[in-house]
This record gives C-alpha cells, structure tokens and sequence, in this order.
C-alpha cells in the first residue's frame, strides 16, 4: 500500500514527526539545499535576466537517489522543509531535482502532534514570490562576492572574500573602533554628599546638581575642592520631597535577534550556538514516554505575535501558580516592529505546562538553560506589570541643591520570573529614611570624585545584533552566520567578549568604501532587504530588483578593476632582519593577528613574532627580557617574557610596574564591581591587595 511521503529538511525532524504519525507517512530528510549556484564559475546569465543556473549540489547525490526512490512508492508528496523564505526554496528545488508535478507545501511553526496534523490538513502550492525573493537574495550575493572577491585578491590580499551584508557588518565594528581611537576624554568631577537624619543613624548619598539654581558642571579637581571646602560648615536641609508610583512592564516574548543578546548577556552562548541549541529544541526532543516533541516554536522569526491558545494557555498557569494578582485584567498584546514579517509566531515554548523543571531530565544542560530562558520570557509577557514606589529629596545647603533618589519594590509582578538583561549597568536606587520638608541632616562626609567621559564602546554580539537589526541589515536568519564568518575571514576578533577589526578588517573595509560605497553604505543595504520584502510580498518583480542593482554596481567594478590593475598594496617593511636570510621583514597577519614574515617569501619562509612591549621588565630572578603581550592558539591575550623559550615566565593579568608591599612580585590592576580600581598581586599564595590610590607610594 502506498504511502504519503513527508520530505524535512533535517534527520532530527523526521525522528519528531514519525513518533506520532501513523504508519500511512514515510518521513525522509532533504538535508538542506540539494541545488545551489556552481562553485567555480559565476552561474548567473547576467544578459539574459539574470537566469541562475543551478546545479546539483554533490554531497547530496546520494541523498537525492533515496529522494526519488521514495518519491516513485508515494501516492502524495508533502514538502515540509523549513517555514521562511529559505525554506520554500529548498521546496521548489527539491520539485525540480525530483520532477514532482503536483507536490503538496506545508508548514508548521511548531513540532507538536497538533500543529503538524493541523498543516496536513490544510496545504497549499508552493510560494512562487517567496522562492523568487530567495533567489534574488542568493544572485545578488553571488554577484557581489563573485565580482568583489578577485578585486580584493589583486588589491589587498589573496583568498579574501567579500559580501554584500558581511562586508556592512565589518564597516560597523572599523567605524566604532575609529571613534573610540579619535575620541578625546574629557575630565570633569561630581560631588556627593554622606548624610544622614540628626535623630538617626541611616546614611544615604545625594548628588550635586544645582547652585544658585543653575546646573552645575565641575570640570576640575580644584573646583571640586572649592565646593567641599565652601560646604564644610553648611547646614543641610530638606527642601522637597516627590513620591510617585512607577510602573514596569515586561518585555514581549523572543524574537531571533533578542534571543540572541539575552542569551550572550545571560548565558554567555555565542549567536551560532544560541541558534543551534534552539534549532535542537525546536526539532524535538525524546521525552519517554510522550515521544519526540518540539519544545519551542520556530526560531527564526521577528515577529512578536502570539497565538491565542498560548495566551490563554499561559494566564491560566500564571493564575494558578501565582495567583490572580499576578495577571493582568487583560490579555498582552505586543507589535511587531515596522517591517517585521508576521507569519510566524514569537519563540515560544509549545506548551507552558512542559516546565523548565520537569524537562530537566531529558534535556542537556546547555538545552535547559536556554529553555528556561525562553519559558521564563514568554510566561512573564503576560504577567502583571511591577510596580515601585519611587522617593525624589531635594537637599538644599545654602545656594547648593543636591537630590537623592530611593525605590522600593510595592509589587513585584512579572519580575518573580524575569528580568531582561542590560548591555550597560543601570544606576541602582537606595532605601532612603523616612524624611520629611525642612528637616535638618547631619552631613557625614563630602565626596568628591574624578570621571572622564567615555567613548562608545565597541560592539559584543549583543550589541551588534542590535545595531543590525535597528538598521535593517540582514534578517533573523542571517544574523548569527553574518558574526561568525566575518570572524573566520579574520576581519575582527573577539576580545574580552567584544570586537576589535584586524589590521585586515581595515584595509578590506577602507577599499571597498572607496571603491563601492553604495554596496558599504547601511542605508543601502537595508533598502535592499525591504525590496527583497517587496518580492516576497508579490509587490515587485524580482529581475527588475536585481537589474536596478546591478547596473551601478557594474560601473563601480570596472573602475575598481582599472585602478587595481594600477595599485597593489604591499606589506610594510620593517628594519628587522630575517632569521634565516638576513633580508629585510615584512608584517604580515594571519588568523591569529600580526606578525614578521621575510619580504623574500616564499624562496624563504622565515617568520618572527611582533613584541608588543607593555613597559614592564621581566620579574625573574637574572632574567634581561621584557613582558610582552601575546596571543594562545585560541586567539586569547596573554603577557609573556620576550626572552622565550629561555624564560617561560606568563600571566593571563596584565601586569603593570608596581610591585606587592608583601611579597615582591608584580600588580594587576582591576575593577571591582563598584567600578573601584584596585591592584592584585599575581602570586596566587599571596593575592594581596590594595587600593589604587596607594600606587606612589609603594611605587616609590
């Protein structure tokens, strides 16, 4: 008897969805793409309307053989592959490679028993617009990596390559860094002042704002001695205090990209392996006795529309587990951010019932983790709002008004589950005392401290995902694959969880400005996404779209060719001489940064490190070498002597020129959580600290 044949994408799903079909389906995986562009050649025949030629790709010839000896024992084929544009156009490709005429779509945004059952009763054709967008898509990269690639072999490098939205996303990290080396701190002083009530002893802090009823600014230390010595004698006093309730509500539920930096900030998960634990849970995991089952919803999405079902599946567990204080009157409702594409669902879990806790057992850390993670989002998206009494005292003392600020937690509401993660620290409110107008204080002391204002800090995945997303460049889909290749091409590096552009990063990104500043251009890039949109949404014609990019992009690339022929950038020479040689060194750089390569290479392969010395000498008894900052195999920092292998002295801390009170060795300095700097010594049997502020003299 013939069967109905369910073509996925991945083995993982087939596992899923043969638990709980019967014995009518056969369930097989496509692998992913089977056809794809040609890898040797450019595949598109730009004069005839941009015609892809497709070939088979040939890690799956052995999977498309088992493909069509399925497809010749079915009675009905059903493509289930993925449900977003990547998706439908593996199922129009596995319609061409396996000649199906009247093969059946379907779709499911979650791998449930219900959802799957739901979308085989209810299948449509293929989406033609939505396959036409991807391919679009996939031309235009072909043509611009194709086309950019050869150009930056010629100009700055060989075996580099190029991408129409990689090459944008390294122009983000190259033009931070460039703000952060132009910027210019600037010093300027607070002062806060220590009091407390006379008739009691609860210290709290205030603020310098206003003199005179005038903002203040304190630029330097002297001024802000001037202030503390004028305020010595003055009495402090309760001018005006403001109480108001303040609401807090929760945040939506996961879309790809917020996933994606709560979990860098929470779980310390980069993108890719954000997306390939959710990917795990989304497929299905064996639960005994109920079988393999989805957990969460599809998780490449950037809409936050959730399912009435969820929702009433989730206030009915709220009620129940915390009580009805704990839920709003209504249902919450979130809106998509404009542009957003609304066919699927938020990243949810398929049933709220399946607790973090219960599934404990069947899961792998890493799994749990990141399924806590979304469970806890969207079960607090429908959770009432927090509520906090929030205190505002002005303190007067003669012309100067200084302001303290206080909360306290009146309910707590959604924030019993969850609270979002910050890429910066928020400024913690103190309990402030009872207090009342006019009432004297006590001042206990003055405080005068120095700050320097602070450049934009450079991205972390978090943040990067971010600024992609706000402005509109690459999608859900594409976001984590964009961080990792531009980080396997070498262009950044991720130190200390943030991205610093190589040397090669730069040059790559300062050519392609020059040459192809419509392709570097953000504004650019995101208004191809929204034209792609367009296509997928039947409102534009995907050959004109690609034609209307292609004809500046042309003339672009054959200035960029005439000058290339013209220029090539050749590494700079150093006065040291090779090892091996005698001839003079070139920097060079490979993956793991820069280092001397012999300008004769490759009749001689001498190489040498670059010492980049950090002023401090090495702390080992008879030993004339210097502490130098070197990379591991990993690409990790770490401080080492220059006199290696002679001398094998390394540290992970980076030590500065001051020696323990205590033992003799070398300092690090550090900051404490209350942004404190201190020094630590290195010797592990030691660790002694001690304040910043005691440096010169220990120093001298």
């Amino acid at each position: 008897m013939a069967k109905s044949l369910i073509i996925v994408e991945s083995p993982a799903k087939t596992k899923s969805l043969k638990s709980f079909l019967g014995s009518g389906y056969q369930v097989v995986a496509s692998m992913g793409h089977v056809r794809d562009l040609p890898k040797t050649r450019l595949g598109v025949k730009v004069d005839h309307d941009f015609q892809p030629s497709y070939v088979q790709i040939p890690e799956r010839k052995e999977t498309l053989e088992n493909l069509r000896k399925a497809v010749q024992q079915a009675d009905q084929v059903y493509l289930a592959s993925d449900p977003d544009r990547e998706g439908e156009a593996i199922a129009w490709h596995l319609k061409e490679a396996l000649r199906l005429e009247a093969p059946l779509r379907i779709e499911f945004n979650e791998i449930t028993p219900q959802a799957v059952r739901s979308a085989l009763q209810h299948p449509r054709a293929l989406d033609l617009d939505r396959v036409n967008a991807q391919q679009a898509r996939r031309i235009m990269d072909r043509l611009v990596g194709y086309n950019l690639s050869p150009l930056l072999w010629r100009k700055v490098k060989p075996n580099l390559s190029a991408g129409r939205v990689q090459s944008v996303a390294v122009r983000l990290i190259v033009d931070r860094e460039r703000e952060i080396e132009a910027f210019v701190p600037e010093e300027y002083w607070s002062v806060t002042a220590r009091l407390t009530p006379e008739d009691q002893e609860f210290p709290f802090e205030a603020k310098l704002l206003q003199h005179a009823g005038k903002k203040l600014t304190v630029k330097t230390g002297d001024e802000a001695n001037a202030i503390v010595t004028a305020l010595r004698d003055a009495t402090f006093v309760v001018h005006t205090i403001k109480r108001r309730e303040q609401k807090r509500n929760p945040s939506p539920p996961f879309i790809t990209s917020t996933l994606q930096q709560d979990a860098a900030r929470k779980l310390g998960f980069s993108n890719r392996r954000t997306m390939s634990i959710a990917q795990q849970l989304y497929e299905g995991i064996d639960l005994g006795e109920e079988g393999t089952v989805g957990l969460i919803t599809y998780m490449r999405t950037d809409s936050v529309r959730i399912s009435q079902q969820a929702i009433d599946e989730a206030r009915g567990y709220i009620a129940q587990r915390w009580g009805p204080s704990y839920l709003p009157t209504t249902p919450r409702t979130f809106k998509s951010r404009k542009g957003a594409q609304d066919a699927h669902e938020a990243i949810r879990p398929t049933s709220v019932q399946r607790t973090p806790d219960q599934m404990k057992a069947f899961l792998t850390p890493e799994q749990q983790r990141l399924y806590r993670l979304i469970w806890d989002r969207f079960v607090a998206c429908q959770m009432a709002a927090a509520i906090l009494d929030v205190t505002t005292v002005d303190i007067l003392a003669g012309d100067y008004l200084f302001r303290a600020a206080g909360s306290v937690m009146k309910f707590p509401g959604f924030t019993v589950l969850y609270t979002e993660a910050r890429d910066t620290e928020e400024e913690g409110q103190a309990i402030l005392p009872a207090l009342r107008p006019e009432q004297p204080l006590k001042l206990l002391d003055l405080l005068p401290r120095q700050h320097f204002t602070q450049p934009p800090p450079r991205y972390t995945e978090a943040t990067l995902v971010k600024e992609m997303e706000e402005k509109g460049i690459g999608r859900p889909s594409t976001y984590a694959a964009i961080i990792a290749t531009i980080q396997d091409r070498n262009y950044v590096v991720l130190e200390e969880k943030k991205f610093r552009p190589t040397e090669l990063g730069r040059r790559v990104t300062d050519f392609l400005v020059k040459h192809f500043p419509d392709i570097m251009e953000v504004r650019f890039t995101a208004q191809m996404e929204t034209e792609l949109d367009e296509i997928e949404e039947g409102k534009a014609a995907w050959v004109d779209v690609l034609r209307e990019f292609y004809s500046p992009f042309s003339s672009e690339l054959t200035r960029a060719e005439e000058e290339a022929e013209r220029v090539r950038i050749q590494p700079e020479v150093t006065d040291e001489p090779c090892p091996l040689c005698g001839k003079p060194m070139v920097i060079r750089e490979n993956r793991y940064g820069k280092f001397l390569g012999c300008s004769a290479y490759p009749e001689c392969k001498g190489t040498a490190p670059i010492l980049n010395r950090i002023g401090v000498r090495c702390p080992q008894p008879g030993c004339e070498g210097e502490i130098v900052e070197k990379r591991s195999r990993r690409g990790r920092v770490f401080y080492g002597c220059s006199a290696y292998p002679a001398c094998n002295f390394a540290v992970w801390e980076r030590p500065v020129d001051v020696r323990c009170p205590q033992c003799a060795s070398l300092m690090t300095e550090r900051t404490a959580r209350g942004k404190a700097r201190y020094r630590k010594c290195l010797n592990r049997e030691c660790a002694h600290t001690m304040p910043i502020e005691e440096r010169e003299a220990v120093a001298a």
